[in-house]
Parts: structure tokens; sequence; C-alpha cells
């Protein structure tokens, strides 16, 4: 995978908004355990699926600042040489789905979103890998439910929670 690193402070995430950063461009920043998908979208904005990105409860698709996206780590651009969908075209599709509250960690997650709005297709090469190497399958998971109980969610609950989002 092609990435470029971005600064994260304000003042070099408003630079690189509107300089270094192409309308349509796949953003990723790393969360405990995983990456975290979005598309930027221009003036310092980013659509993305929040899905548990902020909280123990799913999140819908949303346009947040980039700053918010970040949460205060690094970013990089991915490319996506074979996109069919790119710049004004690729923003109008992530927009299209605004709102929508469908997050499924296995089958329609923030990187399931982004390769949709730029391929066409719904795909999501972490929960290829994970699925397909085992071993690191289980330390994702170990490190979501980790997160999900450091960010105050109750035993039983956050079990019933997660099992639910999986499929």
């Amino acid at each position: 995978m092609n990435t470029h690193l971005l600064p994260t402070n304000r003042a070099a995430s408003d630079a690189a908004s509107t300089i270094d950063l192409p309308i349509g461009a796949h953003l990723v920043t790393q969360r405990r355990g995983y990456e975290h998908h979005g598309i930027y979208v221009g003036n310092g904005r980013v659509v993305h699926y929040a899905g548990f990105a902020g909280s123990t409860h799913r999140g819908p698709v949303e346009e947040v600042e980039l700053e918010r996206f970040a949460a205060g780590q690094p970013l990089t651009v991915r490319a996506t040489p074979s996109a069919r969908y790119a710049g004004d075209e690729a923003v109008s599709r992530a927009r299209s789905r605004l709102g929508e509250n469908r997050y499924r960690l296995l089958t329609n997650n923030c990187e399931h979103f982004c390769a949709w709005c730029l391929l066409g297709e719904s795909r999501s090469e972490q929960v290829h890998c994970c699925l397909r190497h085992p071993r690191a399958g289980m330390q994702t998971l170990v490190c979501l439910v980790k997160a999900f109980v450091e960010s105050g969610s109750r035993g039983v609950q956050t079990g019933a929670r997660l099992g639910a989002q999986l499929a």
C-alpha cells in the first residue's frame, strides 16, 4: 500500500487541508489495534463511517473536521491507483451515504466505505488479513475488546454489543 504521512497538529493540518490533500483522498489514521479510514472532502473535512472510532456505540457515516478524524494520530494518504471514482465524484459518493447507520465490523466498516467510494465495491484489507491470518485476527479482537473496556463500557454489555456488530 502506498501511503504518505501527514502532520496532525492544528497549523499543519490546516495547511495540509488546503495544499497537500487532494479532494477525494483516502485518509488513514491508526487506532488501537486497527486503522481508521475516511474520504477527504475539502475545507479540512472528512467523511467517514464513525463505527466504534469514538465510542462504544456504533456511529453513522458523518462529516467531521480533519483534526477530529485524526484523533491526535498521524494521518496518511492511501494511494488508490485503480480508483474508478476520484475527486469530486468520490466526494459525492461519500456524501451520498451521510447519516447511514448500518456499521458492521466485518462487512460494512470504515474501510469498506472508502473502498466503495473510490472503487465502487465494498471491501476491507484489514478484515481479509484477519480472516487469512487467525493470529492477527485474534490480536485485533483483543485490542478492540480492551479499547471497549477502557472506554467505560460494562463487561456483559460490551461483549453483547461487540458480538452483535461482528456480522
